[in-house]
């Protein structure tokens, strides 16, 4: 089990998660830009395995989009929640289980052509990581897609610095920048690059297929602040922004999509 998995689900109690996609227009960002970045990689015939689950977001909307989804969480909470949910819309190919994306010890080896790591990787340190990659690389068919979703320390940070007077600071340099560790919450969150997510996912036998931002912390204001019309005319920009490695460094959020090899 994670070394944190206490902390972890401490952290999240049905209200953080339970409908974070539509807090704001940044927040939902990056659902729609996570969802964009998967698009024509699953297949109806496929079996999707999504670790991390939380109270079903992503469950739901690859629901009829695959032939089997299974959802994995750590917190108590949102499986709770996710199972009602299935209940109460009657989904035959949809379920959820408590787990932790370290050791799936109940899952056989490649056994999902989908395997979907979105959450894990914002809560797990460097040797946790290492874990989750293992594992989704030993369920996970040969010839599979998987998508690791993380936290850009250089994009987190550079939002903050503008976003935030409090920054920069020495101990924000030394916890995010050094140690990759959140500065308030160094325990729960724990922050990378896109080159070491390739590295890692390489070391499993995961060859990348992309890896792009999903949502930028620095305009998470200018974002917020727009009215529909003008955000409209923003998109372009947001779309290519999303759509290119060169700026990927730079994203709140990133995704990893891979195809194991």
């Amino acid at each position: 089990m994670s070394v944190n998995a206490d902390k972890i689900i401490e952290q999240y109690d049905l209200k953080k998660e339970d409908g974070r996609n539509s807090l704001s227009r940044s927040a939902g960002l990056e659902f729609y830009y996570t969802k964009k970045h998967l698009q024509g990689l699953i297949k109806k015939s496929d079996r999707i395995l999504e670790i991390g689950c939380a109270t079903g977001y992503y469950g739901f909307y690859y629901a009829d989009k695959c032939r089997e989804y299974l959802g994995i969480d750590i917190v108590p909470a949102h499986i709770q929640r996710f199972q009602q949910r299935i209940a109460e819309r009657r989904l035959q190919n949809v379920s959820c289980r408590l787990g932790d994306a370290t050791a799936l010890q109940d899952i056989e080896d490649g056994s999902f052509d989908i395997v979907l790591c979105l959450g894990p990787m914002y809560h797990l340190p460097p040797a946790g990581r290492e874990l989750a990659f293992a594992e989704c690389a030993r369920v996970c068919r040969k010839g599979g897609i998987a998508a690791f979703a993380y936290i850009n320390k250089i994009g987190v940070y550079a939002g903050a610095c503008i976003l935030d007077s409090r920054y920069p600071t020495e101990l924000a340099n030394r916890c995010v920048l050094e140690n990759g560790t959140d500065d308030i919450r160094p325990d729960i969150f724990f922050y990378t690059t896109p080159e070491q997510m390739n590295a890692q996912a390489q070391g499993c036998g995961f060859h990348k297929i992309k890896n792009l931002g999903t949502d930028f912390f620095l305009l998470m204001d200018v974002v917020n602040g727009m009215d529909d019309a003008r955000f409209e005319t923003l998109r372009p920009l947001y779309d290519q922004m999303a759509g290119s490695e060169s700026c990927t460094g730079l994203s709140n959020h990133a995704l990893l999509v891979c195809r194991k090899e």
